[in-house]
């Protein structure tokens, strides 16, 4: 007994044992497996020793330590090395109490060091109080990171020394605390003391931003295992404690320490316990042969995790500090990743359920209004039975409506994370943004996903809707003399004297406003990107309480949040759409230039008006008859015929005597839409096989005029059995976009002053596309990272569409109306 108790004061004049420090605000450290001898050699009230030790006892026996006496050791174990237990002959491990061993189990967890040390320092912790051995014993359970199935943590339960520190966190009497956002938490990450809980090395000012409270920090580099060895040769043992202050002065308290790979099989009254120390390198455990050889293995903390649950100073039983360590044992030679991170996580605010209510009422109103859409056009387009397209246009108008709902709630989502989390003031930090991984993140990636996909499907069924239209030119230029005839192979032709030139131009002019867009897709960009990386606008969207618009090169850059990276491009792709349009219709398309009216004039004066058939029997009608009768004049008469008009000496420019009103909605009978197609099918007939038909060209000119004649005759109330009214829409027709009559014996055309034949081109689609822009935007910025990169896809795509629409487009004007590509330029 003597001996043991010489043994350990050796080890204190060696230099091995170092006083266990509270650092205020740090981690306090024992940096030996040994600690001061703080207090004289005593004894545990509980514990009476015997005076005369036994001596050696035999071969077979062992040292009882709980009766200081010589005890048997049972078939097939034998005495240990150090004679305090009994171990398997065979280099196998004792399962069970050491007094009462009676089987076997794997050997191999057991280190040399634990072979030579733990019995004896279980001896002298337990019958002579002795603090170095207490500690020595406490260390080496710590040591065994991934199971507390050993024999390390079987005799720490068995002792019963006053000096033996405590093993596991208690959790009762928690502090109330409050951190306000300008608040530091020093948990002593630093390189230059190689004790320090920190094994990357970087700049001062990064490390230091572990300590400012609300700042979501994360360190990982490669390092070497052997250089881990040179710096911390010894095992270091870490307590944390956190400092507060009350009424009663400043108290430390200690922070638990969770190790999720600690194996607890058979101590399932262990598991929601948590340790009160960690260590960072061990490079003793790992020792074969001889304590002075060079480890074979080396566990260390691969990883370490300073969570906070927020607010601070709620109540409750769990502490709003917890440090998770996750171990992993490497080879001596190898190079492995280690890390260090801070995460804050959060009781109150927003919730997943939140989101996921507020995303059901609007994907209700989505179906809702898909609902309605799918029935408007299926009353336009006179369809009696439901079919697979009307699935297929309900799957399309719910795609874009529920894209909508997917972008409010993540827009939502954005905004209120960038108010309550970067605007807090107050002394007390109460919300933080959502941790990489939290389910909030998760569904918000999902959302944001969904978002992007349907309103795609909503663009694309955009484009086939606006390539597909039937568009007709009616020219309502008489000649000024009898057609003449000639007499080609296969029938007659009719030669007209009316110049084709006005429609050319007509058709060329729809052509360019197509893709006419009430905001400039490239100012656009310029501008976002601008604020976002000029003025510095994606430093607030970090992971911390900053809103340093230009930090310095030297200070820590924290994690972005996709979130709040979306919340703030999201919110100025909006607000500058947004005033470009209000500064395009409400300032440049009144005082400089409005193509959609400049158009409707140039129709007036060119004596062509336009007919669209967008739907089955829906459409538009531009008026463009010409108040003079004739356009295809000479320059003196066209100025005679605009001072007309300017002196008021003419009749308006309406459809209707007395009115300007020139554009307007079309809800035809399905008689008109019938012989309407009748009259139009020759025109979309396409060559057949290799030799196109000799009269094919004279058939679709002659289906151009007679469906010219129809049309112009229709418009003047020509056929009785055929004829149409005009009249104005109801508030709630319109509100609501749909007809609550249909035409059965009469056509109708509804008055529309605001143009809505635009809806035919991107003018009138404006808030589908800069949605689409947003979403394409946001969704490569939250795979890159990167919003230059962003902008240029988005860019590229932009011009894409763009040239898709204006090709496929073209071709259609082309084959609706007669008009060579060529000429539409």
């Amino acid at each position: 007994m003597d001996a043991v108790i010489d043994t350990y004061r050796q080890q204190e004049a060696k230099g091995f044992g170092r006083k266990l420090s509270r650092r205020p605000l740090e981690l306090s450290k024992n940096v030996s497996l040994f600690s001061r001898l703080l207090y004289p050699l005593c004894c545990s009230a509980q514990t009476e020793i015997s005076t005369t030790p036994p001596g050696n006892c035999g071969s077979s026996q062992f040292l009882d330590t709980q009766v200081f006496q010589c005890s048997p050791c049972g078939e097939p174990l034998v005495k240990s090395p150090t004679g305090l237990r009994c171990v398997c002959a065979d280099s196998r491990n004792v399962t069970g109490q050491a007094a009462e061993c009676n089987s076997c189990s794997s050997w191999q967890s057991a280190s040399l060091w634990e072979a030579t040390f733990l019995d004896s320092s279980f001896l002298a912790c337990n019958n002579s109080c002795n603090l170095t051995a207490c500690e020595l014993l406490t260390n080496t359970v710590v040591l065994n990171a991934f199971s507390l199935e050993t024999w390390a943590y079987d005799l720490y339960a068995k002792a019963k020394s006053q000096n033996l520190p405590k093993l596991f966190y208690s959790n009762t009497g928690l502090p109330l605390l409050s951190f306000g956002k300008n608040a530091k938490i020093n948990h002593g990450c630093c390189t230059d003391r190689p004790a320090e809980p920190c094994l990357c090395a970087d700049r001062q000012s990064v490390l230091d931003a572990a300590y400012s409270f609300g700042t979501s920090y994360e360190q990982s580099c490669t390092v070497q295992v052997s250089n881990l060895l040179r710096r911390v040769p010894e095992p270091i043992f870490w307590e944390m404690f956190l400092q507060f202050s009350n009424d009663k002065g400043n108290w430390l308290w200690p922070v638990p320490v969770a190790n999720p790979q600690l194996q607890l099989n058979s101590l399932a009254s262990l598991r929601s316990e948590r340790l009160r120390r960690f260590f960072l390198v061990d490079g003793l455990s790992g020792r074969q042969g001889n304590l002075s050889n060079q480890p074979a293995s080396v566990t260390l903390a691969a990883g370490l995790l300073l969570s906070v649950g927020l607010p601070t100073s709620s109540p409750g039983d769990q502490s709003a500090f917890l440090l998770t360590v996750k171990y992993a044992k490497q080879d001596s030679t190898a190079t492995t990743q280690v890390s260090f991170a801070v995460s804050y996580t959060r009781c109150s605010g927003m919730s997943p359920r939140d989101t996921d209510i507020a995303l059901a009422i609007l994907g209700s109103l989505a179906a809702l209004y898909a609902l309605l859409k799918t029935s408007s056009w299926v009353r336009r387009s006179r369809l009696q039975n439901i079919s697979f397209i009307i699935l297929v246009k309900f799957f399309a108008f719910f795609a874009g409506a529920l894209a909508n709902a997917f972008f409010m709630v993540t827009l939502g989502m954005g905004i209120y994370w960038l108010i309550v989390f970067k605007g807090q003031q107050s002394s007390a930090v109460e919300v933080m943004v959502s941790p990489t991984g939290s389910q909030i993140e998760t569904n918000f990636i999902i959302y944001l996903s969904c978002a992007f996909v349907l309103k795609a499907v909503d663009l694309l069924h955009l484009l086939i809707t606006q390539v597909t239209i039937s568009v007709f030119l009616i020219d309502w230029e008489k000649p000024k003399e009898k057609p003449a005839f000639k007499a080609p192979a296969g029938g007659q032709r009719a030669i007209s004297s009316v110049s084709i030139w006005r429609t050319f131009l007509i058709a060329n002019e729809w052509n360019e406003i197509q893709t006419h867009r009430k905001l400039n897709p490239s100012l656009q960009l310029f501008a976002v990107l601008l604020l976002l990386e000029v003025v510095g606008l994606k430093n607030i969207t970090s992971r911390d309480l900053n809103v340093d618009l230009h930090p310095g090169a030297d200070a820590y850059l924290a994690a972005w949040s996709p979130i709040l990276r979306f919340g703030i491009a999201a919110s100025l792709w909006l607000a500058l759409g947004i005033a470009q349009v209000a500064f395009f219709t409400g300032i440049y398309e009144r005082f400089v230039e409005d193509k959609i009216h400049q158009f409707i004039d140039l129709c007036s004066m060119s004596n062509v008006s336009v007919f669209i058939l967008m739907h089955g029997c829906y459409g538009f009608y531009v008026h463009g008859r010409s108040v003079h009768g004739h356009a295809d004049v000479g320059m003196d008469a066209m100025h005679a015929c605009l001072r007309k008009e300017e002196e008021n000496l003419c009749l308006l420019r309406g459809l209707e005597a007395n009115s300007d009103i020139q554009a307007f909605e079309v809800l035809l009978t399905d008689r008109a839409r019938q012989l309407y197609d009748k009259i139009m099918q020759p025109l979309m007939e396409g060559p057949r096989g290799k030799r196109v038909r000799v009269d094919l060209h004279e058939q679709r000119l002659r289906s151009y005029y007679t469906l010219n004649r129809f049309l112009s005759s229709f418009l003047e109330h020509a056929y009785r059995d055929m004829d149409y009214v005009v009249k104005d829409k109801f508030f709630l027709e319109r509100f609501m976009d749909m007809e609550f009559q249909e035409p059965v014996d009469m056509s109708i055309l509804y008055k529309d002053a605001s143009a809505l034949f635009s809806r035919t081109l991107f003018y009138n689609n404006e808030l589908a596309l800069l949605v689409f822009n947003t979403l394409l935007f946001s969704v490569v910025d939250l795979g890159t990272q990167d919003f230059l990169l962003a902008a240029i896809i988005t860019f590229v795509v932009q011009k894409l569409v763009k040239m898709l629409q204006h090709a496929l487009g073209r071709t259609n004007l082309a084959a609706k109306t007669l008009v060579e590509k060529q000429f539409l330029i």
